[in-house]
């Protein structure tokens, strides 16, 4: 392969979108479809940050011969260009299933992190979070009131670890939580909330704190609100107010892939770390509910109390297949299930 240096200057902000299209099950899995490729002779254009000759260039080093051009290519609202994933390196990540030509031309456009993840390191991204805040109205910390009798976290609970001493320290977000230690529930402004929990942990969680989980009815009326509301917001859905929509699965961008194998790999601690996928809590400001509570629609599910297993919300990917908004509910796990997308967030009386 000849020398080649590629200039993705991109300096756009990441979308909460992504660009393959799909659907996905209430498991977090997918039937997904590319979206139409660009045709093989299209120029790059004027915001993907690389000129028709470096789009020639990188074309000519994949081998796709000197006169061919890849083209230039979308997730979301970010543009990119076609090229070898093996070029697409640095702050740029590849997106498969966009492009015309060999396989490993990809769209490749600008992140904010790495590509490269390793799935076994337990990375810590809410070490300096700030705490959780006093209580409003006579909750406890991190809670709000929703009635006169009831109270909700105003955030999707993240974890800390209870060590023997009784100090605490941070537990990743990205990995499930052994039985064999304790974590405590927190609700904390600007937290990366806890994915891969299942319903057994977060139930003990919440106890741990002081809390519990919400009954289906309680979960209902924070997210509805007095009006009853279909979404956090009111009756009429508004894209990307939440966290609500990413067209690209995360697993398949994960792995590249949409062999069925890859469904079994969805508690992969990478998963939630992709650019455009998670977010912290309160991230989407508008995404919030009467009372207050944010991130209730989207971003993750969320666990009630149902014994028989019940995740509310929606998350990141989808908030419609198993109802709208505050009235999506999943029922085809138990509460031992967990995988990146499951989260939760506590209740109390007031």
């Amino acid at each position: 392969m000849n020398s080649l240096s590629l200039s993705l200057s991109l300096s756009l902000s990441l979308s909460a979108c992504g660009g393959i299209t799909g659907t996905s099950d209430d498991a977090g899995r997918t039937d997904a479809g590319a979206a139409d490729a660009p045709a093989p002779d299209s120029a790059s254009g004027p915001d993907s940050g690389l000129d028709a000759a470096s789009v020639d260039a990188a074309s000519s080093d994949a081998g796709a011969g000197p006169d061919a051009t890849w083209g230039t290519c979308t997730v979301g609202t970010t543009p990119g260009v076609c090229i070898d994933v093996a070029l697409c390196t640095g702050m740029h990540m590849s997106v498969a299933g966009l492009c015309p030509g060999p396989a490993s031309i990809e769209c490749c456009i600008p992140t904010t992190t790495p590509m490269s993840c390793d799935p076994t390191v337990m990375t810590q991204p809410n070490v300096g979070v700030a705490a959780q805040a006093a209580g409003v109205g006579g909750c406890p910390a991190g809670m709000l009131p929703v009635t006169s009798t009831l109270c909700v976290d105003t955030y999707e609970a993240s974890l800390v670890q209870v060590n023997a001493d009784g100090s605490t320290t941070e537990w990743s977000p990205f990995f499930t939580p052994p039985s064999t230690i304790t974590v405590r529930a927190l609700s904390r402004q600007g937290a990366v909330p806890q994915g891969y929990v299942s319903g057994v942990t977060a139930a003990a969680a919440c106890t741990e704190a002081g809390k519990r989980l919400c009954t289906n009815t309680e979960w209902l009326r924070a997210c509805q609100g007095s009006m009853g509301f279909t979404y956090p917001y009111g009756n009429t859905r508004m894209t990307s107010v939440c966290n609500d929509h990413r067209d690209v699965h995360p697993a398949i961008e994960r792995f590249g892939t949409s062999a069925s194998w890859i469904w079994s790999m969805l508690n992969d601690a990478c998963i939630n770390q992709l650019p455009m996928s998670l977010a912290r809590t309160g991230d989407y400001a508008g995404c919030v509910s009467e009372s207050g509570a944010h991130d209730m629609m989207g971003n993750l599910h969320e666990w009630t109390s149902d014994p028989a297993g019940t995740f509310r919300g929606g998350y990141y990917v989808d908030t419609v297949m198993n109802g709208p908004g505050c009235l999506y509910a999943t029922t085809a796990h138990d509460t031992a299930h967990h995988d990146y997308s499951t989260g939760f967030r506590c209740c109390a009386d007031h």
